[in-house]
């Protein structure tokens, strides 16, 4: 069985390319976030470099040794990423606009 097999997120990075992944800017502080990688929206929301565009690519995608499709900052990711979830609404919307086949839900084992 393959990592792919068990977490496909690491070959896809669609949602990376889909949404703007916004979060309370202290929420960086807290996770340890570079302060390079992100960028403020509000006074009071930032989100990740490159994902406040029309055609959103978050600048940790492919940043670290998991792969180009894998985020960078997994251990630290925001909230807003952490709430997008293998096979759920988000992750297969995102799938889709990228011609990718949905995917079921991960039951956990």
């Amino acid at each position: 069985m393959s990592a792919d097999d068990v977490l496909p997120c690491l070959s896809c990075g669609a949602c990376c390319k889909s949404y703007r992944v916004s979060f309370y800017w202290a929420e960086a502080l807290d996770l340890g976030l570079p302060d390079a990688m992100t960028e403020q929206v509000t006074p009071h929301i930032s989100c990740m470099k490159g994902t406040n565009a029309s055609l959103p690519y978050c600048i940790a995608l492919g940043t670290g040794d998991a792969g180009p499709m894998a985020c960078g900052v997994y251990a630290q990711r925001p909230s807003a990423c952490r709430e997008v979830q293998v096979g759920d609404g988000k992750c297969n919307g995102a799938r889709e606009r990228h011609g990718l086949q949905p995917l079921g839900a991960l039951v956990p084992g």
